[in-house]
């Protein structure tokens, strides 16, 4: 159905259709594009919009470059990695058409162990199982990202799986597994659901192993009690989200679909607690790749941008 639509109307894509690509439906992605195809449905006139559940970040990035979206959500290392064409991250060349709307909220690198691992530091995961994610998702590039700067990499682990965020603590419960690392908002509901279940413990990422990385990860911090029996704040890494577009999108609709995004914060926290973290102040922060000059001319009305 998509396709019957892209291919129908090649002449004017950009101006009468919207694909919104976001991840799985069980994530964070989902729920907020969902909201963001129904405002720029009702309030963009002549525009069509369609909301895709895909395998996120890197999957998005590939399918605008190739003309088969026209908005996607994306970490900030990924984004990185796609402008650069980075193999290893899964991208064969340099994806040049991407052009950013605004960075959005962060996504928080959550290691927790099981209680009985003994797990309590990055360097006690050596030797021991850990979940790193699905194969080239965000969240398995950004596990590669924290061991090398820990100076670790998968072959210091006893074991490595690859498995989704529920599929993990499943493993976790049934004691086949040590530790999971989840790229999520804070109070992702597998780890949630974990902590209510098990002992756990949230294991630390240190500001100095953040700084070895360097940007698009900040140092952040996972407030106390965000999870079940976590009684203290806890270290750790985050990275920007940003809402990305193509250069084939026109100024025009880019600037209407940066402006409807900050005119609607309140749907899309309705949609999603991660929307609260949604600001115009740092929207138009410097990141891996150019803004749509849509995206700046609004910046530069709400005096974002000079």
């Amino acid at each position: 159905m998509a396709a019957a639509c892209l291919l129908a109307a090649p002449a004017a894509h950009a101006q009468s259709f919207i694909n919104v690509l976001t991840g799985g439906t069980s994530g964070v992605y989902y729920p907020l594009g969902v909201a963001i195809g129904k405002i720029y449905g009702d309030k963009i006139p002549n525009v069509k919009t369609q909301v895709q559940a895909t395998k996120a970040s890197v999957e998005n990035l590939i399918l605008l470059q190739q003309g088969r979206g026209e908005l996607a959500f994306a970490l900030g290392d990924s984004l990185k990695s796609a402008w650069n064409g980075e193999e290893e991250a899964g991208f064969k060349t340099k994806l040049d058409k991407l052009r950013t709307i605004g960075a959005i909220y962060p996504n928080y690198i959550q290691i927790v162990a099981t209680a009985e691992s003994g797990i309590k530091t990055l360097a006690d995961l050596k030797g021991k199982s850990l979940s790193v994610g699905a194969p080239k998702s965000g969240t398995e590039l950004n596990s590669r990202a924290i061991l090398a700067a820990a100076g670790m990499s998968y072959k210091d682990l006893g074991k490595v799986e690859y498995l989704p965020f529920a599929e993990s603590v499943d493993l976790m419960k049934n004691r086949q597994l040590g530790a999971t690392l989840q790229s999520a908002g804070l109070g992702v509901a597998s780890l949630k659901d974990l902590s209510t279940s098990s002992p756990i413990t949230v294991v630390s990422v240190p500001k100095e192993v953040v700084d070895k990385i360097g940007p698009p990860f900040v140092a952040a911090t996972i407030p106390a009690n965000t999870y079940t029996g976590q009684d203290k704040d806890v270290p750790t890494a985050a990275v920007i989200n940003y809402l990305v577009t193509s250069s084939a999108v026109s100024d025009d609709l880019a600037y209407q679909m940066t402006k409807l995004i900050f005119e609607s914060l309140p749907e899309l926290v309705n949609a999603h607690a991660a929307g609260k973290e949604i600001k115009l102040e740092t929207a138009a922060q410097e990141g891996p790749v150019p803004l749509h000059p849509g995206a700046i001319r609004y910046y530069k009305e709400k005096g974002v941008l000079k």
